[in-house]
């Protein structure tokens, strides 16, 4: 049974690196390529925001003298590589998918236009946003926001390497308490690391669940769309 039937998944550009420092993983590629296919057999909409830290991330490029705009322009343009990539890996799997991107390059991808991203949904396939909002200073938290809004998404489940919202660093700290729930106001006041201000603000003010898990994990997309218990929630 679902829970969910359209979903807007944000994976961190990082995620697909795996253990490499930087790069793709041929591993991470193909498993998230597999749980999308779990999760598209079932006839669940997916559209998938795409990191661009494994190749480039623009506060990096400030703090090394980079100007904030180029920067992240240069992220913007890590995340493109990264949708052709995670399409490539997708339609392995003989499901069509669409990488649409907010900045514009008509040679590699097809321009994001709402109402062309929801038709490819209700047509089956997977559609990658790419190219963040097509501006400098919001992140890829805020893109992943503001897609799942536009698209009316029944959630925007992020997925990260940990299995949920945790009151320290997991990896740093034994000792960190995972949250089953938290709500958008204690996220932010309690600086949980979710998602940057902005995102949880918008999805906050727009009543838009957030459902933080570990993607890394086979088979958590499809869990995690039939509504099983794993990661934590943050609503209202």
């Amino acid at each position: 049974m679902l829970k969910y039937k359209r979903i807007l998944l944000k994976l961190s550009g990082e995620a697909l690196a795996g253990k490499k420092e930087f790069g793709f993983s041929d591993e991470v590629l193909e498993s998230f390529a597999r749980q999308i296919k779990e999760v598209h057999d079932k006839r669940v909409e997916i559209a998938i925001v795409i990191g661009g830290g494994n190749i480039f991330r623009g506060a990096t490029g400030t703090s090394k003298g980079v100007d904030r705009v180029t920067g992240d322009t240069m992220g913007m343009l890590a995340t493109i590589m990264n949708g052709l990539a995670l399409q490539n890996a997708i339609e392995h799997f003989d499901i069509p998918t669409r990488v649409l991107t907010a900045v514009q390059m008509p040679q590699v991808a097809e321009p994001f236009i709402r109402r062309r991203a929801i038709r490819h949904l209700e047509k089956g396939r997977v559609v990658i946003f790419a190219g963040g909002t097509g501006n400098p200073y919001f992140t890829t938290d805020s893109s992943g926001a503001l897609r799942a809004l536009e698209i009316n998404a029944d959630i925007l489940a992020k997925g990260t390497k940990v299995d949920g919202i945790y009151d320290k660093d997991p990896m740093k700290n034994k000792n960190a308490v995972k949250y089953e729930t938290v709500t958008y106001d204690e996220a932010i006041s309690k600086n949980l690391g979710v998602m940057d201000t902005a995102a949880l603000s918008l999805c906050k003010e727009n009543k838009m669940p957030i459902i933080v898990f570990n993607a890394l994990e086979e088979g958590n997309i499809l869990k995690m769309v039939e509504g099983e218990k794993i990661g934590t929630l943050v609503v209202d």
